[in-house]
């Protein structure tokens, strides 16, 4: 099992977004930011290390809002989702082709990672609020 971690960025009702580079795996998806855990780090040092390391920003990690498991053919990925507000930086894409600030409403538009879409589909449906 992969473990990995996204962050539900939220900004003025707006949840942050990032498409993958057309070379990575899984390229061109959607996904909420974040990455792989590393052995001795926490969930929430894995996220604010890579929201660093792929944005240059700082965040505060919430509340813990669930967890999905996917299988894909590279292994079995378990994806832990934590909410989380931008504290500092200014955004440069290092992993990713395109961020966007998007409201709840318009997330069925973007073809996401597939263990990404219970979370997309969550906070469409209000059960991760973004306000």
């Amino acid at each position: 099992m992969i473990q990995v971690t996204a962050a539900i960025v939220v900004e003025s009702g707006k949840v942050l977004i990032a498409r993958r580079n057309p070379t990575a795996r899984l390229a061109n998806m959607w996904e909420f930011p974040g990455g792989k855990i590393e052995p001795g780090e926490s969930p929430e040092q894995c996220l604010k290390r890579e929201l660093y390391e792929e944005f240059e920003i700082h965040v505060r990690i919430g509340e813990r809002v669930g967890a999905s498991v996917y299988d894909y053919d590279f292994g079995r990925v378990e994806l832990i989702a934590f909410k989380a507000r931008l504290v500092g930086g200014s955004f440069k894409l290092h992993d990713h082709a395109e961020i966007r600030w998007v409201e709840a409403d318009v997330l069925d538009r973007f073809e996401f990672a597939p263990a990404d879409i219970p979370f997309a589909d969550m906070i469409r449906s209000g059960r991760i609020p973004i306000k």
